[in-house]
């Protein structure tokens, strides 16, 4: 029995049983870190599956308690109130996470940034915001803005962020990482294959019951509910940055919630981006990148960076990919 998932911009194919293996396919979906988590393993029975699912979501929960910016108690959070303070001793995980997030803002240019968190106050995609911040609002938070403005300090183990007010969060990498952790859990666990997709962004490994590999269909730009391509995802991760779930309209004009850091600007041009690589971290952090910079700088990018490729849908539903992609570009 197969079933199709339509989900930001991207097709899954999942086998739910394999008719002639006495291992099952064992799926869960939840609410975690805010977002939508579907869990998904091969096991020897449901039971176990089940077992392997709830040592996922409690993976996952714990990573949400160290860089969730709206628990008060993270380090995040005491690292948000310390901006422009004091630098803040965390965790070799957190400072990890930091640290990598520092080197993708490098090669984008900024286009990827934590601390772009303050733009949070300003651009509100919750449905409360009913005109455009002013552009005083906006260069005042831009001020803030700035991966070189958060400072590691290796020997200490501590970050600091340099300006009062500056804030870091993690909504553009968080949900890979998470996805990564879970995964590399469940490997540990000898867990034969799966899939840990956190809306939208996901992560595999193994093959489906039936031995076939887990497979991704690029949905046709004109026609959402029909698979264009399929592109097989063996031991690695997609993630997909979209325009149409999250935006406000104002003023007749269509604000994506995909912010460009150094402009303090929602971005256009762009209705969806995928990434493929080794880890959804990566996968997470550079879709947004490659959203922001554009079609032409983001594939650029990405054919400079090895084990990674691209699809971009263009807001002309024109199909745009890197250099390992291999299918037609006229769906």
């Amino acid at each position: 029995m197969r079933r199709i998932l339509v989900l930001c911009g991207l097709l899954l194919c999942l086998t739910t049983y394999g008719q002639h293996n006495k291992d099952v396919t064992v799926k869960r979906i939840m609410k975690l870190m805010g977002t939508r988590f579907e869990i998904t393993v091969i096991a020897p029975n449901e039971d176990i599956g089940y077992i392997n699912i709830d040592e996922a979501v409690s993976e996952i929960k714990r990573i949400e308690k160290i860089i969730s910016s709206w628990d008060e108690s993270s380090e995040t959070s005491l690292i948000n109130k310390n901006a422009g303070i004091k630098p803040v001793k965390v965790s070799s995980e957190l400072f990890g996470l930091i640290e990598r997030a520092k080197k993708i803002s490098e090669i984008t240019d900024g286009a990827f940034d934590i601390s772009y968190a303050s733009m949070d106050q300003i651009w509100k995609f919750d449905g409360t915001m009913d005109r455009a911040p002013s552009e005083k609002a906006i260069q005042r938070a831009i001020a803030k803005i700035g991966h070189q403005k958060i400072i590691l300090d290796y020997d200490q183990g501590t970050v600091f962020l340099s300006e009062p007010g500056m804030r870091i969060g993690f909504g553009a990498i968080g949900k890979g990482y998470a996805a990564d952790r879970a995964k590399e859990l469940l490997v540990s666990k000898q867990v034969k294959g799966g899939i840990i997709n956190a809306s939208g962004d996901l992560t595999t490994w193994g093959t489906k019951v039936t031995g076939e590999k887990w497979l991704v269909g690029i949905a046709n730009p004109l026609s959402k509910d029909k698979v264009f391509s399929w592109l097989p995802v063996v031991e690695s991760s997609v993630a997909t940055s979209g325009n149409y779930e999250k935006y406000v309209v104002l003023n007749g004009t269509k604000y994506s919630h995909i912010i460009d850091p150094r402009t303090g600007y929602p971005t256009s041009g762009i209705h969806s981006v995928s990434v493929f690589a080794k880890y959804a971290e990566l996968s997470d952090a550079l879709a947004t990148a490659v959203f922001i910079m554009g079609k032409d700088s983001g594939v650029h990018l990405i054919n400079q960076i090895d084990g990674v490729e691209v699809v971009v849908v263009d807001s002309d539903n024109k199909i745009h990919k890197s250099s390992g992609i291999m299918f037609d570009n006229n769906p």
